[in-house]
C-alpha cells in the first residue's frame, strides 16, 4: 500500500472515530444526563455559582426540550433545541412521562427565551399559590419556615460573569462578610430545604396565582434574588412552565469551583464533590 494511501486511510478513520464519539455523546446527553453549570445565585444556598452537575433526564421522560441546545458564542454557534426537535413541540405531553414532585430542583426551558433555568418546584397543576410576608401559601395553607441562623459569604466577584452577592447587612466592601437570613422551609409533602432572605421586597407580597393544568410554579431558594414564577414571562420572570418544557431533575453536584474559571484549582470547593441536592 502506498504511503499516501495509508495516510489517507488513517485520516478517514480518525474522522470516523470523532464522528462516532460525538454521536454517542449526543445520544447520552439527549437521553440520560445533561451537564449544567450554575451561572447565578438564585438557588443559594442549595446551589452556588460555579457548581457543576448532571441533570437526570430520565426522571420525567422525554419531550422536545430533551434535545440539547448547542450554543458556542465564541464561534457564533447557536443551534436551539427547538430547531432540532421542534416537530415534537406543542402538545404539552412527554414520552414515558414521569410526574415531578413538589420540592424537586428542576432544570427547564424558559417558555419564551428557550434558555435553561434551574429552580425549585413549588406549585403543581391546580394549586393556588400566594406569597404573604415572604411566606408561601399553598391552597390557603402557609408553608412553615423555621429560622436557621445566617448564610455567610465573602463579598467578591463570583463566577465568569463577576457577579456580586446581595446582602441583608447593607453595603459590604470588597472582602467583607455578606450575610443573609436563613430559614428551613418544609413543603406539605415533607420536602425540606434552606431558603435565604435579604429584606422586604415587592415579591414578598403577591396576589394569588392559580397554576393551570399541565403547568408548574417555580421559585428560587434565594428568594430575594430570583427571577421565577412570581414574575410573568414578559416581565423577566418565567411565569407558569409547561410540562413539556421540563428537562430533568438535579440530583447531585459533581464538582464546584468558587473562582472565575474551573481551571483555577485553588478555588475548588472540596466539600461539594458529589454532594446530594435536596
Amino acid at each position: 500500500m502506498a504511503k499516501s494511501e495509508s495516510t489517507g486511510n488513517a485520516i478517514v478513520e480518525t474522522i470516523k472515530t470523532i464522528v462516532y464519539a460525538l454521536l454517542i455523546a449526543g445520544v447520552f446527553r439527549t437521553l440520560f444526563f445533561q451537564p449544567f453549570w450554575i451561572p447565578s445565585g438564585s438557588m443559594k444556598q442549595t446551589l452556588l455559582i460555579g457548581d457543576f452537575l448532571f441533570v437526570n433526564k430520565m426522571a420525567y421522560g422525554y419531550s422536545y426540550a430533551s434535545c440539547p441546545s448547542v450554543i458556542v458564542p465564541a464561534v457564533g454557534l447557536n443551534i436551539d433545541a427547538q430547531k432540532l426537535c421542534g416537530v415534537f413541540d406543542g402538545d404539552n405531553t412527554r414520552l414515558w412521562g414521569g410526574e415531578p414532585e413538589r420540592g424537586d430542583v428542576v432544570v427547564f426551558r424558559h417558555p419564551i427565551s428557550g434558555r435553561d433555568f434551574i429552580k425549585r418546584l413549588i406549585g403543581l397543576p391546580g394549586d393556588k399559590i400566594q406569597i404573604t410576608g415572604g411566606v408561601i401559601q399553598i391552597n390557603g395553607e402557609p408553608v412553615p419556615q423555621e429560622p436557621d441562623g445566617n448564610f455567610e459569604e465573602l463579598m467578591e466577584l463570583q463566577g465568569p460573569q463577576g457577579l456580586r452577592p446581595r446582602c441583608a447587612n447593607g453595603a459590604v466592601g470588597q472582602g467583607g462578610m455578606c450575610i443573609k437570613e436563613r430559614a428551613i422551609e418544609t413543603l406539605p409533602n415533607g420536602a425540606s430545604y434552606a431558603v435565604l432572605n435579604i429584606g422586604p421586597q415587592a415579591s414578598d407580597r403577591t396576589g394569588v396565582y392559580t397554576v393551570p393544568e399541565g403547568h408548574y410554579f417555580f421559585m428560587g431558594d434565594n428568594r430575594d434574588n430570583s427571577a421565577d414564577s412570581r414574575l410573568a414571562q414578559t416581565a423577566g420572570g418565567v411565569g407558569f412552565v409547561p410540562y413539556e418544557n421540563l428537562i430533568g431533575r438535579a440530583d447531585r453536584i459533581v464538582f464546584s469551583s468558587g473562582g472565575r474559571s474551573m481551571l483555577f484549582f485553588w478555588t475548588w470547593r472540596g466539600d461539594r464533590f458529589f454532594k446530594g441536592i435536596k
